[in-house]
């Protein structure tokens, strides 16, 4: 089977708590729809402090979640020195803090940051086309070599494999490449 491939890059999911502390008066809107039906990247950016170092102009995702969560990089996460879990969206647990800054407005998190599992966005219709089920390991077949990934199910799935910037450089992918993969076991 193949998939499509969409990398992404470093952003921030907020609450409406923590983004109207940092944009007063100001409206989440699109700049560009995502393929996950319903998400967007939106007009707005942050900027990421940690251990007196700062990483600028990052992308606010939307909609407004009920969740603070900041998808960092591997490269971000050692440039800011700190030691962060790869997990599925929403697995905030025992995950490090930092500090989000939008000119003089500041909002501290004790916890929230991850960098994001590797995942196959699948619905719920195509997922039973193509015999997926949520959790499914599957072997991805890189341009530069071989490396897993999970199924994720969901009504507003678009068939498509996250993958952040830093993975998908290792692996030899853009964008739009379309890679074969195989299912290796269910959940």
């Amino acid at each position: 089977m193949k998939v499509t491939v969409a990398i992404s890059n470093r952003h921030v999911h907020l609450t409406e708590e923590t983004f109207n502390k940092l944009f007063e008066n100001e409206k989440l809107e699109v700049k560009r729809m995502l393929n996950q039906i319903g998400e967007f990247a939106s007009n707005l950016t942050v900027d990421l402090e940690c251990n007196g170092k700062t990483i600028e102009h990052v992308r606010v995702v939307g909609p407004i979640r009920n969740y603070d969560q900041i998808e960092l990089l591997g490269s971000d996460l050692d440039f800011f020195g700190i030691t962060a879990p790869t997990r599925r969206s929403g697995m905030l647990d025992e995950t490090p803090g930092i500090t989000i800054v939008n000119g003089d407005k500041r909002v501290t998190l004790e916890s929230g940051v991850i960098r994001a599992e590797r995942h196959v966005h699948v619905n719920s219709k195509d997922a039973d086309n193509l015999n997926l089920h949520e959790r499914d390991k599957l072997i991805m077949h890189g341009k530069n070599k071989d490396f897993t990934a999970n199924v994720k199910v969901s009504d507003n799935g678009y068939y498509e494999l996250h993958i952040d910037k830093d993975e998908a450089i290792e692996y030899g992918l853009e964008t739009g490449d379309e890679i074969e993969f195989e299912k290796v076991e269910n959940r």
